[in-house]
């Protein structure tokens, strides 16, 4: 599938090997790693992510997922999308990546795919880990939690932290019911820069506002009809500040 899909936010299938009963495909090298490296994984002695690189890897992703949803012929539910499968060039541009359990999308008066549920676990949309009902919102969903990790720093699931605290979706609700606690989601690297923004004349801060809700929309498991990932890339700029 992957040799068809083409798009500068897809990482590039080069080539393949087969060797007896071995096979290996060769992708394009991704020398930055992936963004879970950089928001997770990050050694003491490198620098993290400022706003406009996040904002700047989260709006190219949206690229990639776009074009699985609204370009490719038959539409593809990408199924796995999460920090850990956005690899990072030299410019930190991102490429989506690991197509191993992509499924074709919705053909004809289809409304979902049924599946095994085969996500990962924090990053699946809930109509898909309690069902198997697969949609490309359920992609939407996914990224919601990756742009939630983008903004907090925190990962989708963290064992490590208070039982309150350990699913970052259901943590981050709450605080998306006032506006004036968003800042308490910001990671901590990001404090100062969510702050001023917070106090910004009230352009600014309406821009800053209206950039969080198709964070909020897309984790929003109350949304019935859901939200499309092209609507979330024509929203999406307003997050940068």
């Amino acid at each position: 599938m992957l040799s068809l899909l083409h798009h500068p936010h897809l990482v590039n299938l080069i080539g393949y090997c087969a060797d007896g009963d071995q096979r290996f495909l060769v992708y394009e090298f991704m020398p930055l790693g992936s963004l879970e490296d950089h928001l997770h994984e990050l050694s003491p002695d490198k620098t993290r992510l400022d706003w406009n690189t996040r904002m700047k890897i989260a709006a190219g992703a949206t690229k990639g997922l776009e074009y699985l949803h609204d370009k490719a012929n038959p539409p593809v539910i990408y199924t796995d999308l999460k920090c850990s499968n956005i690899l990072l060039d030299e410019d930190y541009n991102p490429k989506l990546s690991d197509f191993g359990l992509t499924k074709l999308g919705l053909v004809g008066d289809k409304t979902h795919v049924s599946t095994r549920v085969m996500g990962t676990y924090g990053y699946c949309a809930p109509e898909y880990a309690m069902m198997g009902q697969l949609t490309l919102k359920s992609d939407v969903y996914s990224f919601g939690v990756v742009l939630l990790e983008i903004i907090t720093g925190r990962s989708a699931i963290d064992t490590s932290r208070a039982a309150g605290e350990q699913n970052l979706v259901a943590w981050a609700r709450p605080l998306f019911k006032n506006r004036r606690k968003f800042s308490q989601m910001a990671d901590p690297e990001l404090q100062f820069k969510v702050r001023a923004a917070q106090h910004a004349p009230s352009h600014g801060r309406r821009k800053y506002d209206s950039g969080t809700q198709p964070v909020q929309r897309c984790v929003n498991s109350e949304n019935k009809k859901g939200l499309m990932i092209v609507t979330v890339d024509e929203n999406l700029a307003d997050i940068g500040i």
